[in-house]
């Protein structure tokens, strides 16, 4: 039941991102933002409802690793910080507005991409919550390689209005 009750939690708070994700990229498209790197958009969706997926086939019934839960409980003021932080710029996409500035304050003052490396630990604490190292494992090195792609396209997205200069 725990197992459910937590799963239950993790879903109905992606689909709210989502929904507020989609929200976000209607306003920000509305006002002029280009899509940067679309194609890798589909694998990173994939690759986040198949975790989901194989949490929801494999949790339920095992028993739980309190310390596991802790920390995954622990990042997700840490996920709505960063929320904040981005405000209606806060999409799923890589949408730049032009003519608007970076992000620096919030998480940003102290990591370059705090969504990021919170959903690292995310992928990797939940299955543990559960005892499913493997699901931990597999999904921590798919979701590396994403995120290196992903990374590399946001930096190239963001470098002018890190060097202005550069333009």
């Amino acid at each position: 039941m725990t197992a459910v009750f937590v799963m239950g939690y993790v879903t109905l708070a992606r689909l709210l991102e989502m929904i507020i994700a989609r929200r976000n990229t209607g306003a920000l498209m509305a006002n002029g933002a280009r899509e940067h790197a679309p194609e890798h958009y589909p694998a990173i969706i994939a690759f986040h409802v198949a975790w989901l997926a194989a949490l929801w086939i494999l949790a339920p019934g095992r028993a739980l690793v309190p310390l596991w839960l802790i920390v995954f409980a622990l990042l997700q003021p840490l996920r709505v910080w960063v929320m904040a932080a981005l405000g209606a710029r806060w999409t799923s996409r890589i949408l730049i507005v032009p003519g608007e500035t970076l992000v620096t304050d919030g998480p940003f003052r102290l990591l370059r991409h705090p969504n990021y490396a919170i959903v690292v630990a995310e992928v990797a604490t939940l299955p543990l919550a559960f005892g499913l190292w493997t699901v931990a494992l597999v999904g921590t090195l798919v979701n590396a390689v994403l995120l290196i792609i992903r990374i590399r396209a946001e930096d190239a997205a963001l470098a002018p209005l890190r060097h202005p200069a550069r333009r």
